[in-house]
């Protein structure tokens, strides 16, 4: 189930409001964990059950972590003393939570790339009878990338003594599942959370803001997201492509995916304060960003700061030298793209990023953009962004590759351009995109802009939405691009 369809929008997200303002506040979290497995099962039901399992080890080992026996006291867990020495229970605890997360992340999201990178390598050595011939493939559970990494911050936070374990499972129940956030993020840190899993205030502006946010996100995905997509699938499915129709796709996918990604995280927000919460920013316009480092201060922030406080900063940081630096910076962005899936395509992304980040650290203030206009800098970036997210979009090395080419005009003569031009050249499809650059680099962003609701800004935000749903009946091309990590 997807937010930008109309059994959500007219079925779903209704009758959960109705029952979750109707129960009495205690049953609030156990009907919101209900709701949230049957949202996350609708596809499979047997994810939910994956899905719980992985929620009561990671339930018992935080309980562990702080001193508690589960099955013994009801006592509120204690906060640890941050930086204090931990015993081996609480060690082992740690340990399992950490391995069992990456144990179901790696085998449901890398076998399957495992086993194929495995028999492509002893195909090229020339022992083709070495292959592995598996009857069956690993089916990846939709959003395992942001529960799993949501599940090993909370056992992290406790042991750091950054959080306080939880004794009631169905307030964690309910922090693991929320349907909001659970297929496509933002991750949610628990110590994010824990005070409004608590205690929580309910208003009619923030629940008018959470509408406003809704309304936005599903505009920018049917309106923009969508639209931008048709030009990059025709370009990207193309057998080959001239130089300006291999830039008009990739602009089209970075369109894409930028809108497809923050209207889910516009739309998550807007869900969560429905229901009382606040969840912080994910998006602050990255297309605007200077900079590749700039960049990541402002796309998926959610995943940016995961990746810095789990993973860079133990790793080392820029504490240990500048060698040791590079290499955290390369080998954190590169863990970043293989995150995003299971694909050598996704380990170059990293890799790009990674290695233009440790180019702009090394260059500091004598970067050769520091005396460049603004808009230079920002054209620069968005350039070498696009040239990465060709190995995001592409579906083999291969064709990566010749995409590349093209858009250095390396591709020779194009046959049936002629035929790609007509078809991405269509006036909607060109409207579509200067609305999208139009959005990217000169209007507010949601976040702001709904810091207030007016009659008028309400007025747009319902305007929009219904037009999204006109749209959305005559649209059979709806993907959520980040389903799939």
């Amino acid at each position: 189930m997807v937010f930008s369809s109309h059994l959500f929008v007219f079925y779903f997200l209704p009758l959960v409001l109705l029952l979750y303002y109707s129960v009495p506040r205690r049953a609030q979290h156990l009907l919101l964990t209900l709701v949230s497995y049957l949202f996350y099962g609708w596809a499979n039901p047997l994810f939910v059950l994956l899905m719980l399992g992985s929620t009561v080890i990671d339930y018992v080992c935080g309980l562990v972590i702080a001193g508690c026996r589960p099955w013994e006291s009801l006592e509120p867990p204690t906060l640890l003393i941050p930086g204090g020495s931990r015993s081996r229970r609480q060690k082992l605890a740690l340990v399992v939570s950490i391995c069992t997360n990456l144990s179901l992340l790696g085998f449901f999201k890398y076998f399957n790339f495992g086993i194929d990178s495995y028999n492509a390598l002893v195909t090229w050595l020339g022992f083709d009878d070495a292959q592995w011939q598996l009857f069956f493939h690993v089916t990846l559970p939709l959003g395992i990338s942001f529960y799993t990494f949501q599940s090993m911050s909370y056992s992290i936070d406790i042991y750091r003594g950054e959080a306080r374990a939880v004794r009631n499972f169905t307030d964690f129940s309910c922090y693991v599942a929320m349907f909001p956030q659970l297929v496509a993020g933002p991750i949610i840190r628990f110590q994010d959370v824990a005070d409004q899993l608590q205690s929580r205030t309910y208003s009619s502006e923030k629940f008018a803001r959470g509408v406003a946010f809704f309304c936005f996100g599903m505009a920018k995905k049917i309106l923009l997201a969508n639209a931008c997509g048709k030009v990059a699938d025709t370009a990207f499915d193309a057998a080959a492509v001239s130089m300006l129709d291999a830039w008009m796709g990739i602009v089209g996918y970075a369109f894409q995916i930028y809108f497809d990604f923050s209207a889910y995280s516009d739309m998550a927000i807007g869900l969560g304060l429905m229901l009382g919460f606040v969840f912080a920013k994910n998006f602050d316009s990255p297309y605007q960003a200077e900079s590749i480092t700039d960049f990541w201060r402002r796309w998926h922030i959610s995943l940016s700061t995961w990746l810095r406080d789990y993973l860079y900063i133990p790793l080392g940081g820029n504490r240990k030298g500048t060698l040791r630096t590079y290499s955290n910076l390369a080998t954190v962005m590169v863990l970043g793209g293989l995150w995003h899936g299971a694909s050598w395509n996704f380990v170059i992304w990293g890799a790009i990023h990674g290695g233009m980040l440790g180019f702009e650290r090394a260059q500091g203030k004598d970067s050769f953009y520091r005396h460049l206009p603004g808009p230079v800098k920002t054209a620069i970036t968005f350039v070498i962004v696009c040239f990465a997210w060709v190995f995001f979009r592409a579906e083999t090395l291969p064709q990566a590759l010749d995409y590349c080419g093209s858009l250095l005009g390396l591709g020779g003569a194009v046959p049936g351009s002629d035929l790609i031009a007509g078809l991405i050249y269509q006036p909607y499809y060109l409207i579509s995109l200067a609305a999208a650059a139009l959005v990217t680099w000169c209007c507010p962003q949601t976040w702001d802009f709904t810091g207030r609701i007016t009659w008028p800004r309400a007025a747009l935000a319902m305007g929009l939405f219904w037009v999204s749903l006109i749209v959305l009946t005559t649209q059979a091309y709806n993907p959520f691009i980040y389903f799939i990590f």
